[in-house]
């Protein structure tokens, strides 16, 4: 049987947090029985410095309960900081690592499907949502566009697929040789290549607590996705720019006919709508232009993405395979 970690990061949860436990204590339990799970499988609660009781609870759970284990982040990294964390410190222990939220969206009953794919041979796991009727109209038609959008780019994603996934021992192995500072696990992991395969599920309603996603987190995590993957954007400034310096050399050839044919017509109109319009478009491609470079900025510093202050637990590194603290 595989020691299957579940690796859940976890900010400001303290509302969620103990029916999470309870429901992924009776998972472990219930795959232990039907031979999916072997008994050091574990849940792995990741603390991404959180300022309620999520810690304390976590703390006291893996107190009581000889299946939870924590880490406390040294400090708030973001979502896909602490989900890295949870699983390049999974795979020190288990033979495969399922990351899902703390808020119960993710049906808990599909494990069972994912690690009897991982049995059949796959390496990566994909959960893909059936639906997104539990979303609002707004979240789900601007997902579902940016899914399509980084698909036009060129970016290789699964569809309707967040963060809820299996991935092997020898999958995390690959992971953890992508060391960009600028993370979009969604864009990372279908690179790795290993055979995978697909789990569709029904996403649920969030069992409590508010979405630690608002629209600002949204859109600059988009913006992850869209220029750690592509330069399409700086191809299309390039493409733009041609485009408005063919139309300046028109402008220009049709002024001097219109000016020895005597047709010249004074007036302001036309001039400032062209300024603005191409000051407008400079300041866009200057902005497009400065993401790239923050984004090559970020990454030359190689600051350690995450670092882990404390654990809580039953974790034993296997022989010869220390415990990471920081990456």
């Amino acid at each position: 049987m595989p020691t299957v970690y579940l690796v859940v990061p976890c900010y400001n949860e303290e509302e969620v947090l103990p029916e999470t436990v309870r429901q992924l204590t009776e998972k472990l339990a219930s795959m232990e029985k039907r031979g999916l799970a072997d008994e050091k499988s574990r849940m792995l609660l990741v603390d991404d410095g959180s300022r309620d009781a999520t810690w304390s609870l976590i703390q006291k759970f893996s107190q009581e309960n000889p299946r939870v284990c924590g880490l406390k982040l040294a400090h708030n990294r973001g979502h896909q900081n602490a989900l890295l964390a949870g699983l390049m410190t999974a795979r020190q222990y288990a033979d495969c690592a399922v990351s899902l939220d703390a808020d119960l969206q993710d049906d808990v009953d599909v494990i069972d499907q994912f690690v009897q794919k991982f049995q059949e041979g796959c390496d990566v796991v994909y959960g893909v949502r059936n639906k997104r009727e539990t979303d609002t109209f707004f979240k789900r038609t601007t997902a579902q566009g940016f899914y399509r959008f980084l698909k036009l780019l060129g970016v290789e994603v699964v569809y309707n697929h967040a963060d809820y996934r299996l991935m092997s021992r020898r999958a995390l192995d690959a992971l953890s040789e992508y060391r960009e500072t600028n993370l979009f696990l969604r864009g990372i992991v279908p690179l790795i290549g290993y055979r995978s395969d697909y789990v569709y599920y029904d996403r649920k309603e969030r069992f409590a607590g508010e979405s630690k996603y608002p629209l600002k987190k949204m859109l600059s995590f988009a913006l992850d996705g869209v220029t750690s993957f592509s330069v399409k954007p700086l191809k299309f400034i390039s493409s733009l720019g041609i485009l408005v310096s063919l139309g300046s050399v028109l402008g220009l050839l049709y002024a001097l006919i219109s000016h020895f044919t005597g047709h010249t017509v004074e007036g302001w109109t036309a001039i400032v709508c062209s300024i603005w319009l191409l000051g407008g478009i400079q300041l866009l491609c200057v902005g497009v232009v400065g993401t790239y470079v923050g984004k090559i900025y970020s990454e030359v510093k190689a600051r350690p993405r995450y670092r882990i202050e404390q654990e809580t637990g039953r974790l034993e590194p296997r022989t010869g395979q220390p415990g990471e603290k920081g990456l």
